[in-house]
């Protein structure tokens, strides 16, 4: 299943350790996948960033387990997932998340993502209607032209061009709002998430991926494939995100009527910055549907 070193699997037993969660390989894409699934009830499908791993989860998967079977699956070629020997499409996403969701899923799920993983949600719903009881973006990429604060976006290549526990630390000063208290929050499992984050980066098949990802879900999507989502779809947002900012969200909310949900105190990862209120707007938003308006 693994594509890692066994250092890095060490470190991922570490990360993972004391989750309530287990992991396995699932086979969808003629790819090994790897998956975290725990809880019991609906499902939730939970899709990450570009260059994150399922992990990055954790601080809310305590939670979410006693509402839902959450599964969270490594994104291709990202954590300890196989990347496809001929290369990413949207179409082989897409069915490499259809085909993820039979194998995982006994009635269609709540799916949940994150940046690229909101962006690989959307055009899935787009395609596979039917397939979703709803999607929640979060942070997603892929509504406007992706135009991050320059500070944001010079962290980032410097951490891609050189990882290391410095330069992610100082990318991570741009993702979250407050990096020491998000690390407090994780305590003792911060130190694994981070040298786990730094040793993917430096793998050549990761940056590829994450090149891919980038490149598939970073750019804008048709306005029409994004106005023709029949899901029940919600929106919420970090107010403090650095890389895709509010004010795209607000724009998305006012042209495809998706009610938008603002997390104060929080960046691109509201679940890694304010991870309670996460998951009661979460909860709430595929609960009941209502809630504020985060204009």
């Amino acid at each position: 299943m693994s594509v890692t070193t066994s250092g890095a699997e060490s470190v991922r037993t570490s990360l993972l350790a004391g989750l309530p969660v287990q992991e396995r390989a699932v086979g969808a894409a003629d790819i090994d996948t790897a998956v975290l699934s725990g809880g019991d009830g609906p499902p939730m499908v939970l899709l990450h960033g570009p260059g994150e791993f399922a992990g990055v989860w954790s601080p809310v998967l305590n939670e979410l387990v006693h509402s839902y079977l959450v599964i969270a699956p490594d994104l291709p070629g990202h954590g300890a997932s196989a990347a496809p020997t001929a290369g990413m499409t949207r179409g082989w996403v897409n069915r490499w998340l259809d085909e993820l969701i039979s194998a995982t899923c006994a009635e269609p799920p709540v799916l949940v993502g994150r940046v690229v993983g909101g962006a690989i949600g959307a055009a899935y719903a787009a395609a596979h209607p039917d397939r979703l009881s709803q999607l929640v973006l979060v942070d997603t990429t892929g509504l406007e032209t992706f135009d991050p604060e320059p500070r944001f976006g010079l962290a980032r290549h410097r951490f891609l061009a050189n990882p290391s526990l410095a330069s992610y630390e100082r990318f991570m000063d741009f993702c979250a709002f407050d990096l020491d208290t998000a690390k407090s929050q994780l305590g003792p499992r911060w130190s694994s998430y981070a040298e786990y984050a730094v040793d993917r980066a430096g793998d050549p098949g990761v940056q590829s991926a994450i090149g891919g990802m980038i490149g598939l879900y970073a750019p804008p999507m048709p306005s029409d494939l994004l106005a023709a989502i029949t899901v029940p779809t919600s929106m919420i947002w970090g107010r403090e995100d650095a890389a895709t900012t509010l004010a795209v969200a607000q724009r998305a909310s006012a042209s495809y009527g998706w009610p938008l949900h603002v997390i104060d105190g929080a960046g691109d990862d509201p679940a890694l910055d304010r991870p309670a209120e996460f998951i009661s707007t979460l909860l709430e938003v595929v609960g009941r549907g209502d809630g504020h308006d985060g204009h």
